[in-house]
This record gives C-alpha cells, sequence and structure tokens, in this order.
C-alpha cells in the first residue's frame, strides 16, 4: 500500500453558501489526518457573507472570480493547477464532512487502488430533502446502492486524486454540466480505477424547485450528448419520459412508503416527469431528430 501522503490540497468551490460553509470548513480541520491541509477556495461572485467567513478561515489561497463566469472545468483545473501538493481532494462548500474520518477514509479508499484515477465519497442528505431526492441519494450512495450496477457512476461534490492524473487527463472546458462524468468515463477508458469510498462520508443535497430539476437534468443529458454518452432510448420520448418517469414513480412509491413519507408523493411525481423530459430535451438539443 501506498505510503499516507503527508499533506493534501483541498479545492473548494463557493457560491453563495454561507449557510453551508462555515460548518464544511470547520470539519474539514477538524480531520484526523495527521498532515498538512492546504485549502484553496475558488468563489465565484458570492454576496451572502461567505468571502468573510472563507477568509476568517484563513485558506492558503482564495481565487474570487467575477460573477456570472462560472464554468466547472475551468475552476478544477485552475484549482488544480494552483494546488501545491499531489494529492488533491476536491470538496464543494455545502458538502460538510460527516465526523472526523472523512478525509482518513476516503484516502485511504485512494491507497488501496494503485492504479487510481479518482475516488468519491459517500454522500448522506441533510434533514430537510426532499424524498424523491433522498431517495436519488439512497439509489447512488447508499449500502445498497443502485449505481454500482450502473454502466458508470461518480461525483465531484467530495473525491479524490492526483495531480499527475489531471496533468495528463485535465478535466473538458467546454461543459457546463456533467463535467465529472465525462472525465472519469475517459479515465476508465484509459485503465484507470474509478472508486466508490463508502466509509467517506459527506452530507450534501439539494431541494430543488420543478423548475430547477428540469433545468440541471436538461443540462446534464446535453453534456452527455456532447461528450458523445447519450443512451439509446434518450432521444425517445416514450422510452425516454413515459416510461422512465413511470419506473421511477413506482420506485418513489415503496420507497416513500418504507419511509413513512406518502405525503410527498405527488412532487415526487411531477419532479420525475420533469427529469425526464429535461433529459430528453437535452439529448435532443444535441442531435435533433
Amino acid at each position: 500500500m501506498t505510503p499516507v501522503p503527508p499533506a493534501v490540497s483541498v479545492i473548494m468551490r463557493s457560491f453563495n453558501e454561507a449557510w453551508a460553509i462555515g460548518d464544511t470548513i470547520r470539519q474539514l480541520f477538524a480531520q484526523d489526518f495527521a498532515g498538512d491541509i492546504e485549502l484553496i477556495v475558488i468563489d465565484s461572485g458570492s454576496t451572502d457573507g461567505s468571502i468573510e467567513m472563507i477568509n476568517h478561515a484563513r485558506p492558503a489561497k482564495l481565487i474570487e472570480i467575477p460573477l456570472g463566469t462560472y464554468v466547472p472545468g475551468v475552476v478544477l483545473n485552475q484549482g488544480s493547477r494552483m494546488a501545491s501538493h499531489e494529492w488533491l481532494v476536491y470538496l464543494n462548500a455545502d458538502a460538510t464532512p460527516v465526523g472526523n474520518t472523512w478525509l482518513s477514509e476516503l484516502l485511504a479508499a485512494c491507497l488501496e487502488n494503485p492504479k487510481l484515477g479518482a475516488a468519491f465519497s459517500r454522500q448522506i442528505p441533510r434533514p430537510d430533502c426532499r424524498a424523491v431526492f433522498a431517495h436519488d441519494y439512497e439509489r447512488c450512495f447508499g449500502p445498497n446502492r443502485e449505481s454500482q450496477n450502473w454502466g458508470h457512476f461518480f461525483s465531484m461534490v467530495s473525491c479524490a486524486t492526483r495531480r499527475s492524473v489531471l496533468d495528463k487527463h485535465p478535466i473538458r472546458e467546454d461543459l457546463q454540466y456533467a463535467e465529472d462524468d465525462e472525465w472519469t468515463r475517459r479515465l476508465a477508458a484509459a485503465g484507470y480505477q474509478i472508486v466508490y469510498a463508502g466509509k467517506s462520508v459527506a452530507m450534501h443535497s439539494h431541494n430543488y424547485s420543478l423548475a430547477q430539476v428540469r433545468k440541471r437534468s436538461r443540462g446534464d443529458a446535453l453534456a452527455l450528448a456532447m461528450a458523445g454518452n447519450t443512451p439509446v432510448h434518450g432521444r425517445k420520448f416514450l422510452q425516454q419520459v413515459a416510461l422512465g418517469a413511470a419506473r421511477d414513480f413506482a420506485r418513489d412509491l415503496g420507497w416513500c412508503v418504507g419511509h413513512g413519507r406518502i405525503s410527498e408523493l405527488p412532487f415526487a411525481g411531477l419532479a420525475r416527469i420533469w427529469q425526464r423530459y429535461g433529459a430528453w430535451e437535452g439529448f435532443n438539443l444535441r442531435n435533433p431528430p
């Protein structure tokens, strides 16, 4: 096993997340990791007091980019270039580490794989997370996660990689969504291992509106299509939207009944329709029928 690194660079993206960033930074520096933690924060024009909170934490580096200029790949690659250490950890400002072993468990998962491309943490939803989204977190990250049977799955929200990997395989800078999916698919194709660090846990979730659900789903699908990853059924309305949403809702029904959250089913049904419709739009925006 590779020795535990003596230092890591943590790259944090932030934008108007004063409600969470204080706890996230406190938990970061409360880890049981014995080495040095270099914190690099790239803020995208926050106006909610986040900058003051970041400065109070005295990060190694704080970069402020103008509002409206954020492009994920550009920021992620910039953070990598600014890092002083070989081991890089990406942690979103609103992804709060749970407990003091989040970092050590993430690094342990990395060190077990000599051909590591990237390792990603388990994410658990916040207590106020709506049922439909909490169910998705369980499907993606839970103990019996469905995502291990999908063709590919990864999340950049809380993850680790090596600077040498990014130097050789930088993240694409022309995608506004799904840049992490495209990057790790490319790593996997090059022979690297994408590892799930289930013992490293971060709390992170969003309560999207229906409009936001559609926008996010459309953006992700468009980015996947741009990367050449459109599923066969993705452009077919009946399979993608009608049947897909029905299957999703049937799973939500069982989950909500089992968790005593039946009252949230109407929103879940609407969210599934807009998720599927947004994806159908995104796939077809790239390659119109």
